[in-house]
């Protein structure tokens, strides 16, 4: 395994880290006394398996139904120099509150301290101010920092990217969890506005949200020859020496393994991505006239100022991963949470646009490259995408 150093915390970490949010029994908390012994074998197999790779970050979060509680029967049985170890509870508006879920999550771990304590899901702008505002949530976080009962504290976040570079603009946190990976690039500002500061960067889902790519079409295998689409993307952010880990979800103990060809190209890895980087460009240029994705899409106006509550540049982005890519399936999943994802995935599907002021609402975008057919391209994303519903795992 090969680490790196995590910021300012010092700590050397794992360029891969075990996520916890894959291999538990149930998206809801369990009474222990129903625990299948195959599950829980099996979650105690993964933790070891992590650790035989020398893949010693293990994270989870308050939210992730059974995760913490079967944690706290493997951990505790394990030296606690031979692990970091993170959990994550999202913000409140009371700070007692968000205290008592802490308080919840060691009972369910039974641990001494926690290495990284992240507030979960710093996703729009007033969860950030729940955080951070003065007798928030942060500064519980950093009384019990003092307490020794909490090492290091961060943020994690599912929001746009003005709200990202805002939380590491704080200078409040000392690392972040956050998307970036190569089909979505947009929150590369705010990594450098966290190495900048001197913060650990944590990347979040790298393989699923990052193009379901233990499952990808045929088109995607064929661009990322001769290597698997993970190790592509695993090699593509760490490439970057701002990002320090990626989490790997691993719902078993095999699940790590193909991630592990990563690590052998590290040293000089543009020989290999260049050529499938290409190959990825000039297939989404002839379907889209664009080299990538994402051009021309993130200042155009979202879901917190468009009529309706339309996430155009979101919507438009997983247009062209469709259409470059054949990450159909992908962009379907991602369309699907539209008005069910809450802050998690925000903004409403494309389904209503009849009930627009179609010219009040191209209006927004008259000094943009869609001037003229956005709510066209829309209603097109819409006839590709919009068939199926979809929701978070932890309301699954």
């Amino acid at each position: 395994m090969q680490y790196r150093r995590f910021g300012r915390t010092e700590l050397q970490m794992p360029v891969f880290s075990c996520g916890g949010m894959r291999y538990q029994q149930q998206w809801k908390e369990i009474d222990l006394a129903d625990l299948d012994p195959g599950d829980q074998a099996n979650v105690e197999a993964t933790i070891h398996r992590a650790l035989e790779l020398g893949i010693n970050h293990i994270e989870t979060a308050r939210g992730y139904g059974s995760s913490e509680q079967q944690l706290g029967l493997v951990l505790p049985k394990i030296d606690r120099e031979r692990f970091i170890f993170q959990t994550k509870v999202s913000p409140c508006e009371d700070p007692k509150e968000f205290l008592e879920s802490f308080e919840t999550s060691m009972d369910r771990l039974k641990l001494e301290y926690i290495d990284l304590f992240a507030l979960h899901g710093l996703n729009n702008g007033e969860l950030l101010d729940w955080a951070v505002r003065k007798g928030g949530c942060l500064d519980v976080a950093r009384k019990l920092q003092k307490e020794g009962r909490v090492r290091f504290v961060g943020f994690s976040t599912h929001g746009p990217r003005d709200i990202v570079v805002d939380a590491v603009k704080t200078d409040g946190f000392d690392y972040m969890n956050v998307h970036w990976y190569y089909i979505f690039q947009r929150n590369w500002p705010a990594i450098e506005a966290a190495a900048q500061r001197d913060m650990g960067v944590f990347i979040i889902s790298p393989s699923d949200k990052g193009g379901r790519l233990y499952e990808p079409p045929d088109k995607v295998r064929r661009f990322c020859e001769p290597l698997h689409p993970m190790t592509f993307n695993d090699l593509f952010c760490l490439s970057h020496p701002q990002v320090h880990t990626l989490s790997i979800g691993a719902a078993k103990p095999s699940d790590f393994d193909e991630h592990l060809d990563a690590l052998q190209f590290l040293d000089d890895p543009a020989p290999r991505l260049d050529p499938i980087a290409t190959r990825w460009e000039d297939a989404m240029e002839q379907a889209t006239g664009y080299r990538s994705p994402e051009a021309d899409l993130w200042s155009l106006p979202d879901d917190r100022t468009t009529p309706g509550g339309l996430n155009v540049p979101m919507i438009l982005w997983l247009r062209n991963l469709a259409l470059g890519w054949d990450l159909l399936e992908y962009a379907k999943g991602r369309y699907g949470l539209f008005s069910n994802g809450g802050h998690w995935f925000a903004g409403a599907k494309a389904d209503e646009l009849d009930q627009l002021d179609r010219q009040q609402f191209e209006a927004l975008f008259a000094d943009s490259p869609f001037a003229g057919r956005v709510v066209d391209l829309l209603a097109e994303t819409h006839a590709m995408l919009g068939a199926e519903e979809a929701k978070r795992l932890s309301e699954s």
